[in-house]
C-alpha cells in the first residue's frame, strides 16, 4: 500500500511519540506495580538513557545514503516492538535490565533518523515540515492522558498493553510504502575543523554546557517519578496523564510562538529565565500536592524545559560554523542524554529516601546555573 510522502512521515510521528507518551511518563510506575524499588526503578530508567544516547550516537549516523532510511526505520521499529514484547516474559532484575536497554538502543534513533528522512524529502517535494512534525505532539499528549485513563480502570499493566500496541502500530504504519522514494547524496562524515579539546576550553562553551546540563538533569526527578509520587498522594492514574498532558500542551504553544516572544532575547537571558523556572518549579513541586499548584507546575515546564531548549538552538546557532555539528552532538550527548541518565539514577536512591525531598534537592542542581550563564552577544532572530 502506498501512502503519500507527508502522510507517511506525519504517521511515523504520530505513532512514536504516541508510544513515548506512555513510556515516558507511566514506565516508571508500571515497574513499582512489579514491585520493582525506587533505587532500582532509578537505576533501570538511567540504564534506559544510557543505551538511547548510545543508539543515538552509533546507529543513527550509521545511515548514510537516504535511500536506506526507509528500511532503517523498519528494521529499528521491529526491534523495538520485539523488546516492547519482552517486557511480558518476566520481571526479574536481569531481564528488566536487558529490555530496556535493548528497547531504548533501537528506539532512541526512530526519531533522528525521520527528522533526516523529513529533511530529504523537503529537498524533493513541496512540505510543511511544522506541519508534519507537529503531530507528534498532538501524539504525545493523546498518549499520555489515555494512558492514564486506561491505568485507572484497568490496572497498570494497562501500561504495557499500550505500548505494545503503540510499537506495532509503528511498525504497521513504517510498513506502509511512501509515495516519493528519498533520494540525495550520502552522508559523509567529515573532521570539523576544530578539535574537541580547543571547543571545550573556550569559557563560554563550557560554561553553556554545564549550564543547560544541569538545567536539563534536574528534570530527572519529574521523567522518572512525578508519576510514583502523584499516584502516592492520592491522584488517579488519569489526573497525572492530564497533568503530563498539560506539560507538553505548554511545550508546544512556547516552541510555536517562540519567534514572537523570545525574539530579541539573547541566549544568556533565555538560560536566566530557564534557570529562574526551573527552581520556582522543583520547589513548589516539592513544597505542594494541591491540584491547582500542580497545574501551575506544569504550566512551568514550558520554562523550564522548553524555553532552555530554545536557548541550546540560539547558542549553538550563534558559533562559528565549524564549531555547530560538534556543538550540536556534545549538547544532546550532555544535557539530553548523560546528565538526565545519570540524574536518574540518583533520583531513584533520593526518592527512596527523601520522597517529596527529592525535587528540593533538584531546585538545587538548577539554581547554579543562574550564575553559570555565559557571556555572550545578543542575538536577534529575524
Amino acid at each position: 500500500m502506498v501512502l503519500r510522502s507527508t502522510y507517511w512521515l506525519a504517521l511515523s510521528y504520530f505513532t512514536y511519540f504516541f508510544s513515548y507518551g506512555i513510556f515516558l511518563p507511566f514506565f516508571g510506575m508500571w515497574l513499582k506495580g512489579e514491585g520493582i524499588s525506587s533505587e532500582s526503578i532509578g537505576l533501570l530508567l538511567g540504564a534506559g538513557l544510557i543505551s538511547r544516547f548510545l543508539g543515538t550516537l552509533i546507529i543513527s549516523p550509521a545511515i548514510k545514503d537516504p535511500a536506506h532510511l526507509v528500511t532503517g526505520l523498519r528494521i529499528l521499529a521491529l526491534l523495538t516492538l520485539a523488546f516492547a514484547v519482552g517486557y511480558w516474559f518476566g520481571n526479574g532484575w536481569a531481564w528488566l535490565m536487558i529490555n530496556i536497554a535493548g528497547f531504548s538502543l533501537f528506539f532512541g534513533p526512530l526519531v533522528p533518523l525521520t527528522d533526516a528522512l523529513a529533511g530529504t524529502l523537503q529537498r524533493q517535494i513541496p512540505m510543511d515540515y511544522g506541519k508534519v512534525r507537529v503531530w507528534g505532539s498532538i501524539a504525545f499528549v493523546i498518549g499520555s492522558a489515555l494512558t492514564g485513563k486506561l491505568v485507572s480502570v484497568y490496572g497498570h499493566n494497562a501500561i504495557l498493553y499500550s505500548l505494545t500496541a503503540g510499537v506495532a502500530a509503528m511498525l504497521l504504519g513504517m510498513l506502509l510504502r511512501p509515495s516519493v522514494k528519498p533520494v540525495g547524496e550520502k552522508r559523509e562524515s567529515s573532521a570539523p575543523a576544530i578539535s574537541w579539546k580547543a571547543l571545550l576550553s573556550e569559557t563560554p562553551v563550557w560554561r553553556f554546557l554545564l549550564c543547560v546540563t544541569l538545567l536539563q538533569g534536574a528534570h530527572a526527578a519529574y521523567y522518572g517519578f512525578s508519576a510514583i509520587y502523584w499516584q502516592d498522594k492520592g491522584y488517579s492514574a488519569s489526573v497525572v496523564g492530564y497533568l503530563w498532558s498539560l506539560g507538553v500542551v505548554a511545550e508546544v504553544l512556547v516552541f510555536t510562538f517562540s519567534n514572537q516572544l523570545f525574539r530579541r532575547w539573547s541566549a544568556r537571558d533565555l538560560l536566566l529565565l530557564s534557570a529562574c523556572c526551573g527552581v520556582v518549579r522543583w520547589v513548589m513541586m516539592g513544597a505542594f500536592i494541591e491540584l491547582p499548584w500542580l497545574i501551575l507546575i506544569q504550566i512551568l515546564h514550558c520554562g523550564s524545559f522548553t524555553v532552555c531548549h530554545l536557548a541550546g538552538m540560539r547558542f549553538i546557532a550563534s558559533r562559528p560554523r565549524d564549531q555547530v555539528i560538534r556543538l550540536q552532538s556534545v549538547y544532546s550527548a550532555l544535557a539530553m542524554g548523560g546528565g538526565v541518565a545519570v540524574m536518574t539514577m540518583v533520583s531513584g536512591f533520593l526518592f527512596e529516601h527523601l520522597h517529596a525531598g527529592l525535587f528540593f534537592v533538584m531546585a538545587a542542581v538548577a539554581a547554579p546555573a543562574i550564575f553559570l550563564r555565559p557571556k555572550v552577544a545578543p542575538s536577534v532572530v529575524a
